[in-house]
């Protein structure tokens, strides 16, 4: 099993990669024309989840890995791959 950030036209996806080799989205941080967005994925409506107006992808990031959505996956911790994974 592994997670990373995966590359997206706007920003990144934090992606798990499940063992079976189906790939799920965690979340996503996206650059706009009005700043930068981020989303941590759950299976139910938590609009607390989702930011606007941030100052940069690294900020996105954090608040992303916050939520810790693999755990809805996987009980373990797990650690982001340090490399962005190039998109197909």
């Amino acid at each position: 099993m592994r997670m990373y950030w995966k590359e997206h036209p706007k920003g990144l996806d934090l992606t798990l990669l499940m063992d079976d080799g189906q790939e799920v989205s965690l979340g996503g941080v996206r650059s706009m024309k009005r700043g930068i967005q981020a989303i941590a994925a759950t299976r139910g409506y938590d609009p607390g989840r989702a930011v606007k107006g941030l100052a940069s992808l690294d900020e996105g990031k954090e608040f992303v890995l916050g939520f810790q959505p693999w755990r809805e996956y996987v009980p373990n911790e797990l650690e982001v791959e340090p490399e962005i994974v190039k998109a197909e």
